[in-house]
């Protein structure tokens, strides 16, 4: 938390280098909420890079001693996911979610970070595969539901930075983490009966 005040400060005097900083620090965490949210490799990384113009342009309204740098910047990811989700959900709606997920092959699978391994060949296309059956599901979910869920389960934030991030009471976060949930499972559970 201190070294990236620090940053921030520098940042702000103009250091260049410390800017560069930032956002290799939290790329990824800004990369994986994006693509959570839009499902898409394209979308995400167009977002990533809006969340990072919209943090840079609003960096001197953040107070360091006020709260923490990562609830901001999530505050700021979740605003501008839910206008781009608010701008293009009817286009979502007719999309092929199969858009971007090529793109995506050269990533590591969960299965690979979580294990610290490489999987074989046959691994890996299980692993691949039930990705996009949890990234079709999420994108099922409704919006409200699907952020909570994505903050808490895939970006490992607790109650309280979810409730600041979407100011909401605490009691709400949680009852949208369990509803949504609910609505993951049900949805993967139909897709396995889909598939078998």
């Amino acid at each position: 938390m201190e070294e990236i005040n620090a940053l921030i400060r520098r940042c702000l005097q103009g250091d260049g280098h410390a800017w560069l900083q930032i956002v290799e620090s939290q790329y990824r965490r800004v990369y994986g909420l994006c693509y959570r949210f839009t499902g898409s490799v394209p979308d995400a990384e167009d977002l990533t890079q809006d969340v990072f113009l919209k943090v840079y342009r609003n960096l001197t309204r953040f107070d360091v001693e006020r709260g923490s740098f990562q609830s901001w910047l999530t505050a700021l990811a979740r605003n501008l996911l839910v206008d781009h989700f608010r701008r293009t959900h009817a286009e979502q709606m007719t999309h092929s979610l199969d858009a971007g997920w090529d793109e995506a092959n050269d990533m590591a699978t969960p299965l690979e970070i979580i294990e610290g391994r490489e999987l074989d060949p046959l691994e890996r296309s299980i692993s691949r595969e039930l990705q996009i059956l949890v990234q079709k599901a999420l994108l099922k979910v409704s919006p409200e539901l699907r952020e909570a869920v994505i903050l808490r389960d895939l970006k490992d934030m607790d109650y309280k930075e979810i409730a600041e991030v979407l100011r909401i009471p605490e009691g709400t976060v949680k009852s949208r983490i369990s509803r949504g949930r609910m609505e993951l499972a049900r949805l993967l559970e139909r897709n396995k009966k889909q598939v078998m």
